[in-house]
């Protein structure tokens, strides 16, 4: 009677591991439907795109604050603003600090060079500088948020679209079952692997751009901070002759 047993077990359980080969990711990969390939591909395509723009973020933003506090400083520390002005324009071309105070030195020689035109008129320099430094800031703080849509966009529906070869998934596992009326682990493990693995797929893709999102959201705040700062420095000195800072006494630096 033991003998029976063992012998009627072996081949079960040599079925149910045959049954579990089906689960894994290279049957899922032959047995596509049009629908599961559109998931699939939809998903690799936000994976690539989101961890593309997680690395040149990344990249971006340490090459931007790594260079600040040099360019600052380097603004600050000539004794002349002609000789600031040429330090800043060797900056490269994507380091932001020097291009606002790159525009508000060209606002001021505009304003000057309209001294007594209509410009010069209705607009006061400092009203002018100011609507530069502004501009500016709006531009670069816009330059630092290419990617984020994107990132918000993978971490907020890769999930859902991980859920839709999820359920469809399941469809076909019923489907067996309805049509064989088989429900052993044969006939439904490939479209239960299939379900788990788009969850999964979904998962994976979504948590690094949610992650990402956030970390590079906080960073930016610091950053436009840093912004913010500079320009309000730059608009005293260029409307002054003098960078004030609190608690400082006004420092003048040579033209």
């Amino acid at each position: 009677m033991l003998q029976d047993t063992s012998a009627s077990a072996a081949p079960a359980a040599q079925s149910n591991a045959e049954a579990m080969k089906a689960m894994g990711f290279d049957h899922l990969i032959h047995n596509f439907d049009p629908l599961g390939w559109i998931v699939f591909v939809t998903l690799v395509i936000m994976s690539f795109s989101s961890w593309y723009f997680i690395i040149a973020n990344a990249i971006r933003n340490g090459m931007v604050r790594g260079r600040a506090e040099r360019v600052i400083q380097g603004f600050w520390g000539n004794n002349s603003t002609q000789d600031a002005i040429r330090v800043l324009e060797e900056q490269p071309k994507g380091e932001p600090f020097s291009k606002i105070a790159l525009d508000a030195a060209s606002a001021v020689a505009h304003h000057q060079q309209a001294a007594g035109g209509r410009l010069a008129e209705t607009l006061s320099r400092s009203e002018f500088i100011d609507r530069a430094l502004r501009q500016a800031v709006a531009r670069e703080s816009l330059r630092l948020e290419g990617g984020l849509t994107l990132l918000a966009t993978v971490g907020s529906s890769a999930p859902f679209i991980g859920l839709l070869g999820t359920v469809w998934g399941i469809y076909h596992a019923l489907i067996r079952i309805s049509s064989s009326g088989d429900a052993s682990m044969q006939a439904v493990a490939g479209p239960v692997g299939e379900a788990l693995i788009m969850t999964a797929f979904g998962l994976f893709t979504a948590i690094p751009a949610v992650l990402a999102y956030n970390f590079f959201n906080r960073s930016n705040r610091l950053t436009y901070a840093r912004f913010d700062e500079f320009a309000h420095d730059l608009h005293d000195y260029f409307a002054t002759g003098a960078r004030v800072e609190a608690g400082v006494a006004p420092v003048v630096v040579k033209k």
